[in-house]
């Protein structure tokens, strides 16, 4: 006979020994069933040694219990199968479910939840108490705590019972000092067995041995998958992947952007930074340059990024030497869309009058023309057509290429402060498209030259517009220095340009030849 015994326990009972459950056997499906009352202790009394609990009982084991069969009414020849839920256990073996129950209505999870919790994961109902609550300290002195710390025990109970977190969790909090973020950990957990925990400690001491900074290990660490980067891949991988990715500036590159770490090595990173190595006609430096000032350009595939060399090669003209150029200069130029922004702005580019050779000047020159947005390029261009630029002239493009690289806050307090001074908007025009950086100074350095001019050089502010470059130098190091040098033996009638624009070493000999001049003069005069 074939029988289905299936206990009801009370979680809290008083006594374990004085407990008792009712059964239910089912001898045969057509035979109703025969409901009786035994206690605890005798099952207890009779296995000792054994457990009588929801996992015994779950796998319908052939048990041989001859009193207990007596008891409730069985042949001893009679076989059983046995469901229970919540059973009693006794304390001196493993906890008691009373303690279970009270110690997560501490970290909040209520008695609905834990018994829910305890029928789905019958395995934690065979680990000691004392494990359970050791295991919850442990997360809770990682930071994680309160509804996130209920959550994860509530969706992955495996937290509270799996070995192989324990040491994780130790090195975590002891060897990083808990700095991991709680939601990184928490995800980690959550997505990857636990098996893959092992050799977690192996694999960041790996990084370090390579030459992560130890204080920036945990930067690292929090801006990685996790699962992917290190617990997935054997140290062998890991290590090559360091080891290829140092010819490109290898720990700068993962430090700039860990997420670099990511990427496969045969399938991504192999073929991604060759695409770029071919383009550069195998310059290693030059490609560890765009690799570390883009690292995110290791996220775009091959067939991303060759789209937009072709595009550029096809309808701007230009070559992959000065494709690669662009490049080292503007490597986010992948991230922006062929249809949307390159090909309107080189478009334009056309418009004014640039050839391919021009248009890859231009992009050198400035190359944020390809990369900032509609608004801010069609305010700068209304800008210009305001103060008197053409609109599609090579004048307008060369002004175009100054603006991009200043804030239309900034394009606007120059003009503004110019019209304070007396000129003219066109004036200004006519000043930047002799010297186009005109219009991205600093408006306050600006202030300040113009302020030397006419009160210590007592000059004409009107002289700049012969001479806009003159507010390209530096005030001290060059404007004063030379100024106050030249004053004392031409006089203060001298031609700006040539004041500034002489070379050094040039400008330097001429100074010792006026000064040994003037030296001869006053000798030749005191003699007479």
């Amino acid at each position: 006979m074939v029988a289905l015994l299936t206990v009801f326990a009370n979680p809290f009972p008083h006594s374990s020994s004085s407990y008792c459950s009712s059964i239910s056997i089912l001898p045969h499906p057509q035979i109703p069933p025969r409901t009786v009352r035994f206690s605890l202790a005798l099952v207890l009394a009779f296995h000792p040694h054994e457990w009588f609990s929801v996992l015994n009982f779950s796998k319908a084991s052939r048990i041989e219990v001859k009193p207990l069969f007596a008891e409730v009414g069985l042949r001893t020849t009679d076989q059983i199968s046995v469901q229970c839920s919540r059973i009693n256990t006794p304390t001196d073996l493993h906890i008691a479910t009373g303690f279970l129950f009270a110690f997560f209505r501490e970290i909040g999870l209520d008695e609905k939840e834990t018994e829910l919790l305890l029928e789905k994961n019958p395995a934690l109902a065979l680990t000691s108490f004392d494990s359970v609550r050791a295991r919850v300290h442990y997360l809770q002195s990682v930071e994680i705590s309160g509804l996130e710390l209920c959550c994860l025990i509530a969706k992955y109970p495996s937290v509270l019972t799996a070995e192989e977190i324990g040491p994780f969790i130790c090195f975590v909090r002891d060897e990083l000092e808990a700095k991991i973020e709680p939601v990184q950990l928490k995800r980690l957990l959550t997505t990857t067995d636990p098996r893959f925990l092992v050799g977690f400690d192996q694999k960041v001491k790996l990084l370090l041995h390579h030459g992560v900074p130890l204080e920036k290990i945990v930067f690292v660490l929090n801006n990685v998958n996790l699962t992917k980067a290190l617990c997935l891949r054997p140290v062998e991988e890991i290590d090559r992947t360091i080891t290829y990715l140092s010819r490109f500036g290898g720990i700068d590159l993962i430090v700039r952007r860990p997420m670099v770490l990511n990427y496969d090595l045969d399938s991504q990173l192999i073929p991604r930074i060759g695409f770029l190595m071919e383009l550069s006609g195998g310059d290693e430096d030059a490609t560890g340059h765009v690799l570390r000032k883009f690292p995110l350009i290791l996220s775009y595939s091959v067939k991303h990024v060759e789209g937009h060399v072709e595009f550029l090669r096809s309808f701007a003209g230009l070559n992959d030497q000065e494709i690669f150029k662009i490049l080292l200069v503007f490597p986010s130029l992948v991230s922006a869309s062929k249809e949307r922004k390159l090909r309107p702005r080189i478009e334009f580019l056309k418009q004014c009058g640039l050839d391919s050779d021009d248009i890859f000047k231009f992009l050198i020159k400035a190359p944020l023309f390809l990369g900032l947005s509609f608004d801010n390029l069609q305010y700068k261009l209304v800008f210009l057509v305001k103060i008197g630029y053409r609109y599609r002239t090579r004048d307008m493009s060369m002004a175009m290429g100054s603006v991009t690289r200043t804030s239309c806050e900034n394009l606007q307090k120059v003009v503004g402060l110019f019209l304070s001074y007396g000129f003219s908007c066109a004036d200004i025009a006519s000043m930047s498209k002799k010297h186009p950086q005109v219009l991205q100074y600093n408006p306050g350095s600006l202030e300040e030259k113009m302020e030397y001019l006419i009160e210590d050089m007592g000059r004409e502010v009107g002289e700049l517009l012969a001479f806009p470059a003159f507010l390209g130098y530096k005030l001290d190091e060059r404007i004063k220095a030379r100024y106050e040098a030249r004053k004392r033996i031409t006089g203060e009638g001298m031609s700006l340009n040539k004041l500034l624009t002489v070379s050094t070493k040039r400008f330097s000999t001429k100074k010792k030849e006026k000064k040994l001049l003037h030296t001869v003069e006053n000798l030749n005069s005191n003699e007479g």
